[in-house]
Parts: C-alpha cells; sequence; structure tokens
C-alpha cells in the first residue's frame, strides 16, 4: 500500500514543479505593463563575470509604465545600459546620470496576440510535463502489479494519480487565462 503512495507522490512533485515554471515563463513575458521581472535574463559585466542585474542594481516599478534601475555603483551606469540594450528586452533605457529608466510602451493589438499565442505555448508545455508524469506514475505502478502489489490497490492508485493531473491541468488552465486576460487588457 506505501509503496502505490510513493508513486502518486512522485507524480505530484512532477506536477508541482512543471506549475512553479509555467509561473515562471509566464512571468517573463510582458503585458505593457512594468514588471521587474522582464530583466532577470539581463546579465551585467561585473568584475570580469556576468552576473544579474538584480545583483549590481535596485530594480523597482514606481508606476505601472515605468521601470527605475539604480546601480549600487556608478561606474556600472554604462554596462547596465549596454547589457538592456543587447538583450531580448526590446526596451530603450534613459539614463539621466543617477538612474536608469525603462519607458514599457503600450502593446500593439498584433503585439498582444503574439505574446497571448506564446503564453498558450508555455501552458501546453507544462501540460505534456505534466502528463508525462502522470504516464510515468502509471507505468510505474503497472510495473509494481508485477512485482506483487494488488492488482485493485494499484487500480486505486492509478485513479489518484489522475485526480491529481485534474487538478494540475485545471491550474494550468487558471494561470494561461490570467496571463491572456491580462495580455488582452488595453
Amino acid at each position: 500500500m506505501e509503496d502505490t503512495k510513493q508513486y502518486v507522490k512522485a507524480a505530484e512533485e512532477k506536477m508541482a514543479l512543471a506549475i512553479s515554471f509555467l509561473d515562471e515563463q509566464l512571468a517573463h513575458i510582458r503585458a505593457g505593463k512594468a514588471n521587474p521581472k522582464i530583466l532577470d535574463g539581463v546579465k551585467v559585466p561585473y568584475y570580469g563575470s556576468l552576473v544579474p542585474l538584480s545583483n549590481v542594481a535596485s530594480v523597482t516599478t514606481p508606476d505601472a509604465k515605468t521601470i527605475l534601475i539604480t546601480p549600487w555603483e556608478k561606474p556600472l551606469m554604462r554596462d547596465i545600459e549596454k547589457a538592456i540594450m543587447d538583450s531580448e528586452v526590446g526596451i530603450t533605457p534613459e539614463n539621466n546620470g543617477e538612474v536608469i529608466r525603462l519607458g514599457i510602451p503600450p502593446l500593439t493589438e498584433e503585439r498582444r496576440r503574439t505574446l497571448a499565442k506564446q503564453s498558450k505555448q508555455e501552458a501546453e508545455n507544462a501540460k505534456i510535463s505534466v502528463r508525462n508524469a502522470r504516464r510515468d506514475a502509471i507505468d510505474a505502478l503497472k510495473k509494481s502489479v508485477k512485482d506483487g502489489v494488488p492488482e485493485d490497490v494499484a487500480k486505486d492508485a492509478e485513479a489518484d494519480v489522475q485526480k491529481v493531473h485534474d487538478r494540475y491541468i485545471k491550474k494550468i488552465d487558471e494561470l494561461y487565462a490570467a496571463k491572456e486576460k491580462e495580455i488582452m487588457t488595453v
């Protein structure tokens, strides 16, 4: 009995990881609002190595259309500016000598559709991961029957795995729906 529970638990852990990864991926898709997470991929040269922007500056959002970057050391101003220009953020930084401002431009209808499509793809990838976790758990349960676990116990565990799967698929749909609404809201 305890054996079957470990398969369900392992599947649930994999599904939870898929959800957290999806959440992270959706946070990086900019939806026309200022979000410091869109700068997570920006690396700045600092004493001979590339470090994340958040390690060399404070990143804040004073309002919905602006990201403010305050470097901890003045000489880093140029490096940070160049790193943002070279990244995939797609926003030109404004440097006033003290802080770097990023003005978030409003999204065009076409760009909104593209971002919604990208979000849908990320959600689909998460669903695939969840389904794979379910398949692995069910395969392991079928093997356990050959190793002596009673068939009815294995079937009950399969039903549990399916319930967990359904719950996580619903969560993915909710995350995607929320992100799509955020993107499409003008």
